[in-house]
């Protein structure tokens, strides 16, 4: 998106509600762009440390770049209260079963479906678990048509972290995954591994699947998170700009 000084810019965002997993009505945070005409659209899968101020600027970000925007709180069945201590609560549980997680994320689409402002192209983000969550229900569903998994951690799992809650490895999922895929990577990260990106690499070479990774060297787990020590600047940087050159490639219309 090019920036010229007498652009004419709005963004409208707000609480909604809208049915997630089994039909629960849970609330989200949305921010659409003002202006005519029809707009493609984001789902955004929060992270482990919950549906956070963090992600709300994400869902900003992707609205100021043209992209109708939606981000579930898929922690909503845990109560309310801080992210910080929502977000506790969903960890001693045991997080987030897969199937909620995907029944979430694909009620998103279906409610940016209904919005006379979306044009049909959705495309799905997330970092950390929901980095694992978006990359699952790409694979699971075919509500999306791009997805991105910045440092999924468990999209490559063993047998012995398998649970009732997360009964299979993302990456066994790949022959189904319904669109192309972008993943960013520190190789720094111990979650994912260099050696598990590589075997999620190798899966989607195997199943001739489109996709891009990009991996960095001096960045670990989180380096999009300009309020932690994990913040890596040069490669946040690149990472954002690789992550709407990839929109605009397959999200048409922004």
């Amino acid at each position: 998106m090019q920036y010229t000084t007498d652009m004419n810019e709005g963004i409208h965002a707000e609480t909604v509600t809208m049915l997630g997993a089994n039909g629960d009505r849970i609330n989200a945070f949305l921010a659409r762009p003002l202006g005519d005409g029809k707009f493609p659209a984001m789902v955004l899968a929060h992270h482990m440390p919950g549906w956070d101020l963090l992600y709300r600027e994400f869902t900003y970000k992707f609205a100021h770049h043209g992209y109708v925007t939606i981000s579930p709180n898929m922690y909503f069945r845990a109560g309310h209260g801080t992210p910080e201590d929502v977000a506790a609560k969903v960890r001693a549980d045991g997080g987030v079963s897969d199937d909620s997680a995907v029944g979430d994320l694909a009620g998103a689409a279906k409610y940016l479906n209904t919005l006379s402002y979306v044009n049909g192209k959705i495309g799905i983000f997330g970092t950390c678990s929901g980095g694992r969550h978006a990359y699952l229900a790409a694979c699971r569903t075919a509500d999306f048509n791009a997805a991105i998994d910045c440092w999924g951690g468990g999209v490559v799992m063993s047998p012995d972290q398998l649970t009732p809650k997360r009964p299979v490895s993302p990456v066994d999922l790949t022959k189904d995954l319904s669109c192309p895929v972008l993943g960013l990577f520190g190789n720094d990260d111990t979650s994912p591994t260099p050696e598990q990106v590589n075997q999620h690499e190798a899966e989607l070479k195997k199943h001739n699947k489109a996709y891009e990774f990009h991996r960095y060297d001096g960045a670990g787990h989180g380096f999009f998170y300009y309020n932690r020590p994990a913040y890596r600047q040069e490669q946040a940087m690149d990472g954002w700009e690789k992550v709407f050159a990839f929109c605009e490639k397959n999200l048409p219309g922004g």
